[in-house]
């Protein structure tokens, strides 16, 4: 790496740009270096070097120290040229490095270094002999330097101590397998004075295995805890640098060190845009750099889209509303101001930058590079920014950038914050080079707005309509002229009846509303709460369904309170009423619902199996009668299932996640029926000695993909020991037979049975065994004989999604054995792709309504897909077992890993169950009824399309008729093949 610098002797170029004072205390410094160094006499004897010595002395006890335990080095480096002496500390370092014997060696090597490197930097930043470009070009460098050392004198001693097999070669660390990624500013050579660095480590499994003895993630998660305690660990020498590992997947839960493989995974399955901004700037810097080249690469369609992504500006201006909202960046300021996360700092200027080029750099090429300033050139020759904001962006991001230098050079700490005081900002102007902190702060306030004023253009949203709002008066029985032009400059259709509605709020004409405090609340909340109905896209049916919850309502005060003080429930709520009719006519009859959504404890809850058994848990332990068990079982499921649809309607869990918890609810639920039902039929009838009984979902239960209305297709299986001739033994006793076949069916009534509270869940029992002529409940036996002499191949296409819900763990592990086993041994079904074929075409002449919104069963709906899925399964499940996963998606992804399909095949086939999945959601949140888009009000095809992040409803029916006929074209290749 070459860095363009004078080649001049440092002292005869330098311009110090700073301010020192001439006191006692810094004379007689300077004499003490003079006595330790006589040669830098000849130096001091120029007024620019004394200048900048003396400015150093004054402001920075950091360097100044340095100065003071390396008078020689200080005399070399004046004497040569910057480029020189940063090159020759280099050189020399990877020298020592190359040749350390042990970790207290290399680590003293690599502090030496870094000290040295600090020094020479900071006088070439302070001298202004070096641009800003060259500065951080510098320091990532070193950075550079200082993790390959660290990486190769690591490797080298695993070596050494046998971690590597016999047979393998001296390792390479270019051929390792093993790569460390530098993320941020280092990625892009951009590195501050004193910064952290941000690395990914990532490792090849499989190239490991060519070489590494013994366990390889917890090699390679040691080798990275290795390299971190030797760049950051404290010694008498100091520090190298900080390292950051939390930009990789998931910090959470994940290694320091992750394998390519699941790095890879996570980006194209749970990415975010945050990440995409950050893997902008990446960079391969040590060990196997041609492998950390290949997997950025590969992440380059998740990076850069296809399409223009304006979706992003979103995610990254709420970050850049977060680190205000949570730092106390609000207003610009010189005192205290954060020059880097503040108003008008670095980081607006990088986000002005990162955002425009992840919604266009996808379809230009030519806006991918990593470095800001370079970035900003490029998008003006592109046509994206003016003159004027390139010019003015560019001064105050070098600027900022230098004066941030600065801030870290007083005492070597990761700071972007000026001084509080008085005293302190007088100091550090006059290190920045100004004689007063007014005309400090004159110049920074400057910058700081030019950079506010820019991102604000980019960025900055409307105020909200508050007090501007206009007249809004319900008082009287006579319509105000005004409220009615505001109501409609609102988006009310109908702004007579919304007015009629509200002044009979203010009435009480709902019970409700009918305490003083009630109206009073109602009075502040009804202009915001209106002004969210006008953002919910149909302000008149947001109104109706809203006064429709408040008139079955027992009382309102909470919830209004709640709605007066919080704005994004408030929208959120306002959203449901006008788009999701199903949802509100749950809030209208069960309005406690919403105590759990508006519950701030609830809103970033994680649901899971834990948690419904807790809850289930309860409820059989605190009440005993039937009757109230499944009462409070209904309201489980009504709470629990509207919290999922709330968190899929503001897409704080995906479609596909909601679905495994609407699946995981379900099977809690069942599980919870069964035990109740069991308790008091075992008073009645007693039990059966060494009886077993389990409970098998199937369809879109035991693959997880549930929708808000799905029903449950249950099969239940029982044996007991027929040596042992005997009933069940209780006051009413039953053979076996009997006895499993009234349990099923009180189960089954159990889950179906409209309480006070409603219904649970409709249940079908067709795919049992025989269908509608068999028994509710199967012997084992005969379970087992059916799959092996009568079941139809549909029946084993059927029972690729079996799942055991519940019951005894013998059993269900023995069906669970007996599953696997059916299904590994159908590769012999004859002409099973004409039979696949065959009931296709059954299935869309019989079940087909032949029409776009037929997302099942009309042609490359998801009966298509699924039929993929299970060929797969039936016809491969011998030979690859992860093909046995009973999820579509998951099935077709490892029948591309099996090298089954072609990539883009299973690109075509997994995104059409991923669009389809997510609209039947979608509409069956919203809706009860079949879809009919015709019928719909617009607020509902507008948050369908949007949870399907298409901008418009046309736009969704155009993707979903291009998407099916992809989706067929792939059935026909796959099952006729």
């Amino acid at each position: 790496m070459t860095i363009s610098l004078s080649d001049q002797p440092l002292w005869t170029v330098v311009n110090p740009h700073i301010k020192g004072r001439q006191t006692k205390a810094i004379v007689e410094q300077r004499a003490a270096l003079v006595r330790e160094c006589p040669e830098l006499l000849t130096y001091f004897s120029q007024d620019n070097v004394i200048q900048l010595i003396d400015g150093i002395n004054t402001h920075s006890p950091y360097l100044q120290k340095l100065i003071k335990d390396m008078p020689r080095f200080l005399a070399n480096s004046l004497k040569n040229s910057v480029h020189d002496s940063f090159n020759l500390i280099i050189s020399e370092l990877n020298k020592s490095c190359t040749h350390a014997a042990h970790d207290v060696e290399i680590m003293f090597h690599l502090r030496q270094a870094k000290k040295q490197c600090a020094l020479v930097i900071a006088l070439a930043d302070i001298g202004s002999v070096w641009r800003l470009s060259d500065v951080t070009s510098a320091l990532s460098q070193f950075a550079d330097c200082a993790v390959q050392n660290s990486i190769n004198y690591l490797l080298r001693k695993a070596e050494r101590e046998g971690k590597f097999k016999p047979s393998s070669h001296p390792l390479n660390p270019d051929l390792s397998g093993f790569v460390v990624l530098a993320m941020g500013k280092h990625g892009a050579k951009e590195l501050n004075y004193s910064s952290d660095i941000d690395l990914i480590v990532l490792y090849d499994y499989q190239r490991a295995e060519t070489y590494l003895n013994g366990d390889i993630a917890p090699f390679f998660v040691r080798l990275t805890q290795s390299m971190v305690r030797l760049l950051q660990e404290r010694t008498p020498d100091g520090y190298v640098l900080r390292v950051d590992l939390r930009l990789r997947p998931d910090p959470g839960s994940t290694s320091v060190a992750i394998s390519f493989n699941a790095a890879r995974d996570y980006y194209e399955v749970l990415g975010q845009n945050w990440e995409r901004a950050a893997l902008i700037k990446a960079r391969s810097i040590a060990g196997d750099i041609s492998a950390g080249d290949n997997f950025l690469a590969a992440l380059a369609p998740f990076i850069w889209r296809k399409y223009f992504d304006y979706g992003s500006i979103a995610d990254i201006h709420a970050m850049k509303r977060q680190i205000h909202a949570v730092r106390g960046h609000e207003v610009i300021k010189v005192s205290g101001h954060d020059i880097k996360l503040g108003r008008g700092g670095i980081r607006e200027i990088e986000f002005f930058v990162q955002t425009q080029q992840l919604i266009f750099a996808g379809r230009r090429t030519q806006l991918r590079g990593s470095q800001t300033l370079n970035m900003l050139a490029k998008l003006h020759e592109d046509g994206w920014i003016t003159a004027k904001a390139r010019d003015d962006l560019t001064k105050a991001y070098v600027e900022l950038r230098t004066i941030e230098h600065r801030l870290q050079m007083v005492n070597d700490e990761q700071t972007q914050r000026l001084p509080n005081d008085d005293a302190s900002l007088l100091s550090f102007a006059q290190f920045c080079g100004f004689k007063t902190s007014s005309a400090f702060s004159k110049h920074m306030l400057k910058i700081l707005n030019i950079v506010e004023y820019h991102y604000a253009r980019l960025f900055e949203s409307a105020p909200m309509l508050d007090s501007q709002m206009g007249s809004l008066v319900f008082t009287g029985v006579t319509d105000d002229p005004e409220t009615l032009d505001t109501l409609q400059k609102l988006g009310f259709k109908d702004a007579v009846r919304a007015i009629e509605t509200i002044r009979g709020w203010h009435f009480g004409r709902h019970s409700a509303l009918q305490s003083a405090r009630a109206r009073e609340v109602l009075t502040e909340l009804v202009p915001p709460l209106l002004q969210s109905f006008s953002d919910s896209g149909d302000a008149d049916e947001a109104l109706r369904a809203f006064d429709a919850a408040l008139a079955n309502m027992p009382a309102a005060i909470e919830l209004l309170s709640i709605l007066k003080s919080n704005k994004k429930v408030r929208d959120i709520f306002s959203d449901i009423l006008g788009g999701a009719p199903r949802l509100t006519e749950i809030i209208s009859s069960r309005p406690h619902v919403l105590d759990a959504a508006i519950d701030p404890l609830y809103q970033d809850h994680l649901f899971d199996r834990d948690r419904y058994h807790e809850r289930l848990s309860l409820i059989l332990n605190n009440h005993l009668q039937l009757e109230d068990r499944l009462d409070a079982f209904r309201d489980l499921h009504h709470e629990e299932s509207f919290l999922i649809s709330f968190k899929i309607l503001t897409e704080s869990v995906t479609p596909q996640e909601g679905a495994v918890l609407f699946s995981t609810l379900a099977s809690e639920l069942i599980n919870a029926t069964l035990i109740a039902v069991k308790s008091e039929f075992e008073i009645e009838y007693g039990i059966i000695e060494d009886g077993e009984y389990a409970i098998i979902g199937m369809g879109k239960l035991g693959s997880e993909e549930m929708t808000a209305n799905s029903d449950l297709d249950l099969i239940s299986v029982y044996r007991f020991n027929e040596l042992v001739q005997g009933s069940s033994g209780g006051h009413r006793s039953l053979h076996p037979n009997q006895y499993y076949t009234r349990l099923t069916q009180r189960v089954i009534r159990a889950l179906t049975a409209a309480t006070k509270r409603g219904v649970l869940y409709d249940v079908d029992m067709r795919l049992r065994p025989s269908g509608t002529q068999g028994p509710v409940a199967s012997q084992y036996k005969s379970f087992v004989d059916y799959y092996h002499y009568n079941a139809d191949f549909w029946e084993f296409m059927a029972l690729t999604r079996a799942m055991l819900i519940t019951g005894n763990s013998a059993l269900c592990d023995q069906l669970k054995s007996d599953i696997q086993h059916f299904l590994t041994s159908q590769s012999n079904i004859n002409n099973l792709s004409l039979q696949i074929l065959d009931m296709r075409q059954l299935i869309e002449k019989e079940k087909s309504h032949n029409d776009l919104w037929d997302l099942k069963n009309a042609s490359g709906g998801l009966v298509d897909i699924e039929f993929c899925a299970q060929y797969f399964a039936l016809s491969y499940g011998h030979q690859y077992k992860n093909l046995l996963m009973r999820h579509p998606r998951k099935i077709l992804e490892q029948a591309y890993s099996s090298h089954l399909i072609s990539k883009d095949d299973v690109d075509i086939l997994i995104h059409g169950y991923d669009m389809l999945s997510a609209l039947q959601q979608a509409i069956n949140l919203a809706l009860r009824d079949q879809f009919e888009p015709e019928k719909c009000a617009s607020s509902v095809l507008k948050h369908i399309s949007s949870l399907l992040h298409f901008p418009d409803f046309k736009s969704l029916e155009q993707g979903l008729s291009e998407q099916k006929k992809l989706n067929r074209s792939v059935f026909y290749k796959i099952i006729k093949s």
